[in-house]
């Protein structure tokens, strides 16, 4: 097996090139939110902060500030314009009215995966909002349903009428 080796001017280390390619994609998903193949966020342009979670945990939990309070402005960021407009229509009480997107991850103890999953539930509040629903288009049963419903209900009947009292 050959290698193929590359020199990073960034990191001034020489690596096999599979290597490189693979440290350039972790760095590449730590500067940026995926949200799809095309569409990607800087994290630069998302505002977290640490603050205390509230809940139980004994004394442990006045000291640190495990949960991350999220911020994402709509309007200042690099999304394109349709996914903007759909997320400044949409009805969610995380979205305030200047339009900034507002999510409080507190269920783990570790910061590290309440920051995980704040990015998670931003990058899943954006792909929900951008889908399409495909337009209902209305139909009208056909004439034979019409006729086997209307059979149907007429042997029911029938069926019924025969439970009654004989009369004379």
């Amino acid at each position: 097996m050959y290698w193929m080796w590359s020199f990073s001017a960034s990191s001034n280390i020489c690596m096999p090139q599979c290597i490189r390619a693979t440290i350039d994609a972790m760095i590449e998903e730590t500067t940026n939110l995926q949200i799809s193949s095309l569409v990607s966020i800087p994290l630069a342009e998302i505002e977290l902060t640490a603050i205390r979670a509230a809940g139980p945990g004994g004394q442990h939990v006045n000291k640190v500030s495990s949960a991350i309070h999220l911020r994402f402005d709509i309007s200042a960021s690099s999304l394109p314009e349709f996914h903007k407009e759909r997320l400044l229509n949409l009805s969610d009480q995380r979205v305030s009215g200047e339009g900034v997107i507002v999510i409080k991850a507190q269920r783990f103890r570790s910061q590290e995966k309440n920051r995980e999953e704040a990015l998670s539930r931003l990058a899943d509040l954006i792909r929900k909002a951008v889908v399409t629903e495909k337009k209902r288009r209305p139909t009208k049963p056909s004439r034979a349903s019409k006729r086997r419903r209307l059979d149907s209900k007429t042997k029911r009947g029938k069926t019924k009428a025969l439970r009654s009292k004989v009369s004379e």
